[in-house]
């Protein structure tokens, strides 16, 4: 199929369960799939535009391990997590543990890859562009890390180098579902009870922690939107939607 469809539907879901987000967006990426699909039976004048998505959500205290990570990075147990009003989950996702939480932006784009010519490491490498851009939008420098995926500040300094956003993602037939996690105002304590990302050396920090004062989240949001937007060439279409 020829034509592309470069717009998306944003959905602000507010603050929202992991499992129940997670199953909505098993039901977006599963709806693409079988479009996509069903396309390759029919003629090109017949074949229908695979949707796209990006939905922004604020989890409760969770923490998600992904298929290459290791339960020992997990480093307090069922009864001390259930202390901190927190949940725990593996899931399908690639990478290691990471921790989700008010305060921080979690990104979940659902695309379908081919609508916009992307293959995997450049699909990652635009939505970090997307989060280095913002931090820049507040005058902060940030970069990628050899061997490591997300955003990181001061990367060239093993010493000061510490995680802004974390990124895992999974792909099926070039659609994605999970995505990012972006630290503005979190509570970044939840981090001393795993090894973020599998590292054992390197710190979580937040827009809040680098600027010294809490943010509008609200505002993040915007500014973030439009450097997606801006760097996946794509239309947003904001839907007033708020149920899963």
């Amino acid at each position: 199929m020829n034509i592309k469809n470069r717009d998306v539907y944003f959905h602000d879901l507010g603050i929202k369960d992991y499992k129940e987000v997670w199953d909505y967006q098993e039901e977006l990426f599963n709806g693409i799939i079988k479009t996509k699909t069903g396309n390759r039976s029919l003629p090109d004048d017949k074949q229908k535009l695979t949707p796209n998505y990006l939905l922004f959500v604020e989890h409760p205290h969770v923490y998600t391990l992904g298929k290459s990570g290791s339960d020992n990075n997990l480093l307090i147990n069922m009864i001390e997590l259930k202390a901190k009003n927190a949940t725990y989950y593996n899931i399908d996702r690639g990478g290691d543990i990471t921790y989700h939480g008010p305060g921080q932006i979690v990104g979940y784009p659902v695309l379908d890859l081919e609508n916009f010519s992307l293959g995997l490491h450049k699909y990652v490498h635009n939505l970090e562009e997307s989060i280095i851009r913002t931090l820049k939008d507040y005058n902060i420098t940030a970069s990628r890390l050899d061997g490591a995926t997300g955003v990181w500040l001061e990367s060239n300094n093993p010493h000061k180098a510490r995680k802004i956003c974390a990124i895992g993602i999974r792909t099926s037939r070039w659609v994605s579902m999970h995505g990012f996690a972006f630290n503005v105002n979190t509570q970044l304590e939840y981090f001393d009870f795993i090894n973020p990302c599998g590292f054992t050396d390197k710190k979580a920090t937040s827009l809040q922690k680098e600027l010294g004062k809490e943010i509008d989240i609200e505002e993040v949001k915007t500014k973030l939107k439009a450097n997606i937007a801006e760097v996946f060439k794509m239309k947003l279409l904001t839907t007033n939607e708020q149920h899963l």
